[in-house]
């Protein structure tokens, strides 16, 4: 993960030397990132079509050979193959966001040690100076410091938009200034999860089904119910304890993200036409 992150903050420095603001920078960054993970998100778009489809194919196989799991086994990978498509097509793409997701929070965490390729002696010196030794995110107020204590040579413009992007929502309530990205962070990652609920839902029948509480449900369907409980409280949660360059990125990536899967679903549909 080290290498990934130090991979990262040289393209990260390398935009920000152009563009001399870190918020900027982030918005650059996850624009090129996103371009770079769009063939791999175009197959996991398609793949999620293809699975809307077969579910109800899926469930009568499982009717069928409820008592013989291996039958059920080999007619559902026979499924699988007659529809040209693999159980686990969808999950190369996922892995890499979360492994992108969490080297992105480690990169903005520590700016200092991934970005600006700053020796570790040097960060522990000037966190002594200012006292954040044991905070959570003391390179981000080593950076904060900087604007008023001339011994600590860093200059990194974290203000964006009149937004103090070294802030933390939590440690910040009484500026109303902290709550703008949180919030649209927020409201666009309700806003993702609903574009994914709707792209699996492609055919009317299944919804029906879905509707039939009589029927038993599918499995898929009820993690899918959870998560639409579980991803608001999440997203609060993490908006609320994450400096805003990172909520911010976050933010940029979901608005990305939303753009793309709406552009790709009408793609889908004219490819199906």
């Amino acid at each position: 993960m080290s290498s990934l992150c130090n991979l990262l903050g040289y393209l990260l420095n390398f935009i920000y030397s152009f563009v001399k603001n870190y918020g900027l920078a982030l918005i650059i960054f996850s624009v090129l990132t996103k371009l770079i993970m769009l063939p791999l998100s175009i197959k996991q778009q398609k793949t999620l079509v293809k699975s809307g489809k077969i579910q109800k194919e899926l469930k009568e196989i499982q009717d069928k050979y409820s008592k013989d799991q291996e039958r059920l086994a080999q007619e559902t990978m026979n499924l699988y193959k007659r529809e040209n498509m693999s159980p686990f097509s969808g999950c190369l793409s996922s892995i890499l966001q979360i492994v992108l997701l969490i080297a992105m929070f480690i990169l903005v965490k520590e700016p200092l040690t991934y970005m600006l390729k700053m020796p570790q002696d040097k960060i522990n010196e000037y966190a002594k100076m200012i006292n954040s030794s044991n905070s959570a995110y003391s390179q981000i107020e080593i950076i904060n410091a900087a604007k008023t204590n001339d011994k600590i040579d860093i200059d990194v413009n974290m203000d964006f938009l009149g937004i103090n992007l070294s802030s933390v929502l939590m440690q910040n309530l009484k500026n109303w200034t902290t709550y703008i990205i949180p919030v649209l962070y927020v409201l666009t990652s309700i806003i993702s999860m609903k574009l994914n609920q709707t792209t699996t839902d492609t055919n009317k029948e299944d919804k029906k089904k879905k509707e039939n509480k009589d029927e038993e449900e599918d499995p898929m369907m009820q993690m899918n119910k959870n998560m639409q409980i579980m991803m608001p409280v999440m997203s609060v949660t993490i908006a609320i304890v994450v400096p805003l360059g990172l909520a911010l990125y976050w933010l940029t990536n979901n608005v990305l993200m939303i753009g793309e899967k709406l552009i790709i679903n009408r793609v889908l549909k004219n490819e199906e036409a």
